[in-house]
Order: C-alpha cells, then sequence, then structure tokens
C-alpha cells in the first residue's frame, strides 16, 4: 500500500519542501513526513500536486514513459479561435521540437476560486478560457502552446493528473487516499477528507 497526497498549490508556491529565498513551499501546506511530488508545478502555476511515500508510484505518475494526462484550465489573453485550438490538438512547433497531439476545447463558463493577487485586466483586451489535456512534460510547456498559436498566457491551473482531480480542494488543501501496489494508480481508494492545517480554510470559488 501506498500513501498518495492530492495537493491543491496555490499561486507563488514552490513544487519543493524547501527554499533557500524564504518563498513559501509545500512544508507551509502539508505536515507529513517523509512524501515526495511526483512531478512539479511552476512557482506561477496553481492545481493540483501529487505526493506519495512510494518510489515506484513516484515514477509511475512522473515519468515521461507514462504519458500520464495532465489537464489545465488556461486564461489566455484574446478570444482564443478554432483556428488556434486546431494548432493545439495537431501539436506547435516549440525551440525544442513540436509537442506531441493534445486535447484542446474551449470553456465556457470557469467555477473556479480567486487567485490572490489576481491577473492584471486590460480593458480593452478581452480573455478566455481553454481546457487542453497534455501528455508531456516540458519546461513551461503550457505557457509556451499558447503564446505560439497567438495568445499568451495569464493564468494556469492544473485539474487533474491521470484519474485524480483537484475537486473540491480549496488553494492550500489536500487530502490522502490508500493506493494498493503494483496495480495502476487509478485503483485508489477514492475517500478524501480535505485539510488545511494551520490555516483557515478557504472556501471561497
Amino acid at each position: 500500500m501506498a500513501r498518495l497526497i492530492l495537493f491543491n498549490k496555490p499561486f507563488n508556491v514552490m513544487s519543493q519542501f524547501t527554499d533557500d529565498s524564504g518563498r513559501q513551499t509545500l512544508a507551509d501546506f502539508i505536515p507529513i513526513k517523509g512524501v515526495y511530488a511526483a512531478g512539479r508545478l511552476d512557482y506561477d502555476s496553481e492545481g493540483l500536486m501529487l505526493l506519495t511515500d512510494d518510489g515506484r508510484l513516484q515514477h509511475q505518475i512522473a515519468h515521461p514513459k507514462a504519458k500520464l494526462g495532465k489537464t489545465y484550465w488556461v486564461q489566455v489573453e484574446g478570444e482564443m479561435d478554432d483556428k488556434a485550438l486546431q494548432q493545439l490538438r495537431q501539436g506547435v512547433e516549440l525551440k525544442d521540437g513540436k509537442t506531441l497531439p493534445a486535447k484542446a476545447k474551449k470553456l465556457s463558463e470557469v467555477d473556479i476560486w480567486d487567485r490572490h493577487p489576481p491577473i492584471r485586466h486590460r480593458a480593452n483586451i478581452p480573455t478566455s478560457w481553454i481546457a487542453l489535456t497534455i501528455t508531456e512534460g516540458r519546461n513551461r510547456q503550457v505557457r509556451r502552446m499558447t503564446a505560439a498559436v497567438g495568445y499568451p498566457t495569464l493564468r494556469l491551473i492544473r485539474v487533474q493528473i491521470g484519474e485524480w482531480q483537484v475537486n473540491d480542494l480549496a488553494p492550500g488543501q489536500y487530502c490522502e487516499i490508500i493506493v494498493s501496489m503494483p496495480k495502476a494508480p487509478t485503483t485508489a481508494n477514492k475517500r478524501r477528507v480535505p485539510r488545511t492545517p494551520n490555516k483557515k480554510r478557504n472556501t471561497k470559488r
């Protein structure tokens, strides 16, 4: 059996337990010893991270060969059109090569928590939201993909990794589930108990 922690990483939090520059880290939110992040999430991105105490599970989740789908909700500058969405689906040429085909669709409504601080809005430039699912893990890949098709990313939230979703976890909250090994991680026990250690629970959506 392996422990798996689902954590909703807030904006401007490091996806590690220590930082020499004094920035907030996972240690400010997760008081559990012996667990390690299975993959990373950029400092300026938000949403789902997975942590575990089992090396095999960590490898299974994070290794590029696993091609585990990761879904992001992305707020971009401008009203993204069908042509740009199709480019994302087919793969985008970046400096480090063409990306694999992705799943991309426009979102008409997004029910999500407020970000602190909020993004900077420009009165004469609209924004739009898309859902983007990729199976790669290149550095700042989603941001580079949307920029390559003409729509810079303003806000980036990871909402799903494989079968695991952020669901009702507020920023800074985590929950723990038990995974049977060596079965695939999709066989996890779905019982979830959100926790916000040493913090006032944020329930705003």
